[in-house]
């Protein structure tokens, strides 16, 4: 004897995009800046001058297998 289970329907909600631009852009702009400082910083550019940030990313360079030698 078989016994039909009904489910309920789920109702999945939906996230207009006028919500989810400004955190998108954020996370973006947080992103951007962290590939700068990772992958560019050589210290000619760098926002503080000297190159304290490339030495401070210089072991996640080599993992991220960017070259920086």
């Amino acid at each position: 004897m078989s016994q039909a289970v009904v489910t309920p329907e789920v109702q999945v909600p939906t996230i207009p995009l006028n919500e989810l631009a400004p955190w998108a852009l954020f996370f973006g702009l947080l992103a951007v800046i962290a590939l700068f400082f990772i992958s560019a910083d050589q210290g000619a550019v760098s926002i503080p001058s000297g190159n304290a940030i490339h030495e401070w990313v210089h072991d996640g360079r080599h993992l991220l297998g960017f070259p920086c030698h």
